[in-house]
């Protein structure tokens, strides 16, 4: 029998440009030339900061659902989706760097001119940004801790590469990650114990 196709067409009445969404698309797509700092586990390359959105929104679906919490998982994932897209025009900002406090502001520039886009079908796409930047919701909560998290298992599966790469100091990395004690506690204890083998391992300088 012959196979029948009873889905609709995928088409709207609204006058859509599609040379508008593929230029959308395709800015987008430059976030995959942001290069971060961490290095990928098994290779000598740099990973790009499309990757580490996609990362970051895989492990946060996991542990959410792993851990039984109460977040909602679609703003969830929107958060991780959008939370580096601003470096498309910024860049990415080391998170030891003395300018980082800062990055924010032309981060957010490129928010605005990406939402300004006519092939951009992402109404709030400035307002999810901004959620994931400065809210205080369990969900950003969670993508906070998960954002930091990853780069940090990246460095401990890479020997440290990237902290001897740049002199990082056990107390800085300390610092930055202290604020998941309030939020996980459970994952900061197994940070902490990391950062005490990280440092036996001179791939962090001990002062």
């Amino acid at each position: 029998m012959p196979i029948t196709n009873n889905l609709k067409p995928l088409t709207n009445d609204k006058n859509i440009s599609i040379e508008d969404v593929t230029h959308f698309l395709l800015e987008l797509d430059a976030l995959k030339r942001v290069s971060r700092r961490s290095y990928v586990p098994q290779t000598t390359r740099l990973e790009n900061s499309a990757e580490h959105s996609w990362h970051l929104a895989m492990a946060c679906w996991s542990i959410a659902e792993l851990f039984e919490l109460d977040v909602n998982h679609e703003k969830l994932l929107k958060l991780a989706l959008v939370h580096d897209l601003g470096e498309i025009d910024a860049g990415d900002t080391f998170l030891y760097a003395q300018g980082r406090s800062d990055a924010h502001i032309e981060e957010r520039q490129g928010i605005e001119r990406l939402q300004s886009e006519p092939g951009n079908g992402i109404s709030n796409l400035v307002e999810v940004w901004d959620e994931q930047e400065t809210g205080s919701s369990r969900e950003t909560q969670l993508l906070k801790v998960v954002d930091r998290i990853l780069p940090f298992i990246l460095n401990m599966n890479t020997g440290g590469k990237t902290w001897s790469d740049h002199g990082v100091k056990r107390s800085q990395v300390a610092g930055m990650h202290a604020f998941i004690a309030d939020s996980f506690p459970s994952i900061h204890d197994w940070v902490a114990k990391q950062i005490d083998y990280a440092t036996q391992q001179g791939w962090l300088i001990d002062e």
